[in-house]
């Protein structure tokens, strides 16, 4: 087994590490890395995760169907917090602002994307992370079209009801983690992933984002700093994750196929 982490493996650990400490929670993640990364954390340092296949299965370890979740059970687990989802995202803004509807003006779009779906009530329900395969301008924007999943300030807004158990505790991209641990609650990166340059992530992202120094908290996961005043490298995986990943979790290698050459 070669010691050679790809970006497709540090993605994965990076999404796994979302689900640190939530104890037994529905994991419900959406894509092939988030459901790579659901399946190690509950492999290793969260074995009470119940998995879904991102739908309406349980899962294995293994990926294999197990049982059936009836639509008004998983709804129970919603509205009740005892979930964790990692959604995807056509547009992210810096206050955790999710548009997964449509691109331009809602009343006439350029683009019909998947709708609205359940991210209202997600977003103000239980924990919802991201997964962003590939981050960019058009994703990464100074402002949303469309609100679905709702961000902190939106929250903040509408007052207890909506922000008592609002929480988005990561986004993960093939560049790097980022959180919301700023003064203000908008987007900071927490760590790059080793081999992307802090340049090359400002110029993805259509807003700015707040950059910690050396020393400043780095959200769970997060590796040791890059150097003095550098951003900290999300961490390494352990020989026994790159084990469980490669000849368990994901033997035939698709994960490298989601992130691809972009990603390398």
């Amino acid at each position: 087994m070669t010691d050679t982490v790809s970006r497709a493996e540090y993605c994965v650990v990076a999404c796994a590490e979302a689900w640190r400490g939530d104890g037994e929670v529905l994991a419900s993640p959406m894509g092939l890395i988030p459901s790579l990364g659901a399946r190690l954390a509950k492999h290793t340092f969260s074995p009470d995760l119940l998995l879904t296949d991102g739908e309406a299965m349980l899962v294995g370890l293994d990926g294999t169907v197990e049982g059936w979740l009836p639509y008004r059970q998983h709804l129970a687990l919603v509205t009740g917090g005892r979930r964790h989802v990692m959604m995807g995202a056509s547009q992210l803004d810096r206050h955790g602002n999710q548009n997964i509807s449509c691109i331009g003006d809602w009343r006439r779009p350029d683009r019909q994307l998947l709708g609205v779906r359940g991210a209202p009530a997600n977003t103000l329900n239980h924990p919802v992370s991201y997964w962003v395969p590939r981050h960019t301008r058009r994703v990464f924007v100074e402002r949303v079209d469309m609100v679905c999943g709702v961000g902190y300030a939106r929250a903040a807004g509408a007052g207890p009801s909506a922000s008592r158990f609002h929480r988005i505790p990561r986004v993960v991209s093939d560049l790097g983690v980022f959180d919301f641990e700023t003064p203000d609650r908008t987007m900071r990166l927490a760590s790059l992933h080793p081999g992307v340059a802090l340049d090359r992530v400002r110029e993805a992202t259509g807003f700015d984002l707040a950059v910690p120094g050396a020393g400043a908290g780095a959200g769970a996961g997060a590796g040791a700093g890059a150097g003095a005043g550098e951003v900290p490298y999300t961490r390494e995986p352990t020989a026994a994750e790159l084990r469980l990943i490669r000849e368990v979790i994901d033997p035939a290698g698709r994960r490298e196929h989601e992130v691809g050459a972009a990603g390398r």
